[in-house]
C-alpha cells in the first residue's frame, strides 16, 4: 500500500495536478492539507473520475484537511479530543476549532492528516496556540497507543517544524524565528518519546519538502523539511520504502510543498529483509 501526505495549498487550484500525480505515482491513500475550501467546494468529481473516494474537513478559504483513497474508508474522524481552538470566542466562551486534523482507517491502517498551526512569530498569539495544539495532539496519541498498540498508526502532514538544523537551508536565517525554536522542537520530540518514529528520514536522509515562492527559493534549493510521517512501532514494521517527490515542486502552478510517500506492506508477514527504521 502506498500512502502519501501533501500540503496542496488550495485543492481547487491544483485538482488536475493532484489527481494526475495520484495515478502516475500509484498512490492508494493521500492525506492533504491546506485544501482551502468548504466541503461542498471540494472538486469531488475530479477525484471520482480518477478512481478515488474523498473525505474532507474544511470550513472556508483557510486551512482544511482531506483524504483521497482508492481502497475505501473506515472510522472517519474530524478533529481530536481536546483539540484547542483559536480566534474570537463563541457565544458560549469557547474558541472556534479550525479544520486542521482528520483521521481515517484504510486497509487496517489508522492515518491522520494534520496541518499544524504555523506559529507565525514567537510573540504572536498563534505561537502558544501551536504549542498547545501539539501538546493536546500528543495527549490524544498517548491515549490511542495505550488503548491499542497493535493497529498501525501514522501521523502525517505539514508539521510546520524543522526538527533539525539540517532541515533548513541556513540555520542562521531562522535565528529567533518559529519552526526551529526550542519549544517547537521539544513538542515534535515529544511524539518520538511516545514511541513514534519518522519513517522517512532513515530511508531519505536529506531533502526538503517546502520551498517558499519568494526570492527564487526553489531554484536555489533554499528549502525546509517540515512535512513528516510519524509512525507507531506497528506502522514502522510495515514500511518498505519512502520518497520525497521533489519534482512536484516544478512545472506550472505547483504547491510550495511536495508529496511525501511511504510504501507499506500490509499483506506479507515480517521478514529479515525489511529495512530497519529506528
Amino acid at each position: 500500500m502506498r500512502v502519501a501526505t501533501w500540503n496542496v495549498n488550495s485543492i481547487r487550484a491544483r485538482a488536475a495536478r493532484v489527481t494526475d500525480w495520484l495515478q502516475r505515482a500509484d498512490i492508494d491513500v493521500l492525506g492533504m492539507q491546506e485544501i482551502k475550501c468548504r466541503d461542498d467546494q471540494f472538486p469531488h468529481e475530479a477525484f471520482a473520475a480518477a478512481g478515488y473516494e474523498v473525505e474532507t474537513h474544511g470550513y472556508n478559504q483557510w486551512n482544511g484537511v482531506a483524504f483521497a483513497s482508492r481502497i475505501g474508508f473506515d472510522a472517519v474522524a474530524r478533529d481530536f479530543p481536546g483539540m484547542p481552538g483559536f480566534g474570537k470566542p463563541l457565544p458560549d466562551g469557547s474558541l472556534p476549532l479550525e479544520a486542521r486534523a482528520m483521521a481515517v482507517t484504510c486497509g487496517g491502517v489508522r492515518l491522520w492528516s494534520l496541518y499544524v498551526p504555523n506559529g507565525r512569530e514567537l510573540d504572536n498569539p498563534h505561537y502558544p496556540y501551536k504549542l498547545e495544539w501539539l501538546a493536546r495532539l500528543a495527549d490524544d496519541t498517548r491515549s490511542t497507543l495505550a488503548a491499542d498498540s497493535t493497529t498501525p498508526l501514522a501521523l502525517m502532514g505539514d508539521w510546520n517544524i524543522a526538527p533539525l538544523d539540517a532541515d533548513v537551508w541556513d540555520p542562521a536565517v531562522f535565528e529567533g524565528a518559529t519552526h526551529v525554536s526550542a519549544p517547537e522542537r521539544a513538542a515534535f520530540a515529544a511524539f518520538e518519546s511516545l514511541g513514534l518514529a519518522d519513517v522517512v528520514r532513515p530511508l531519505v536522509p536529506t531533502g526538503y519538502t517546502y520551498w517558499d515562492y519568494k526570492q527564487l527559493r526553489f531554484p536555489r534549493n533554499e528549502g525546509m523539511r517540515i512535512d513528516f510521517v510519524l509512525g507507531s512501532p506497528a506502522f514502522v514494521d510495515l514500511v518498505t520504502g519512502a520518497e520525497i517527490v521533489r519534482a512536484e515542486r516544478k512545472g506550472e502552478a505547483p504547491s510550495d510543498h511536495v508529496p511525501v510517500v511511504v510504501e507499506i506492506d500490509t499483506d506479507s508477514p515480517l521478514d529479515d529483509d525489511r529495512p530497519m527504521i529506528f
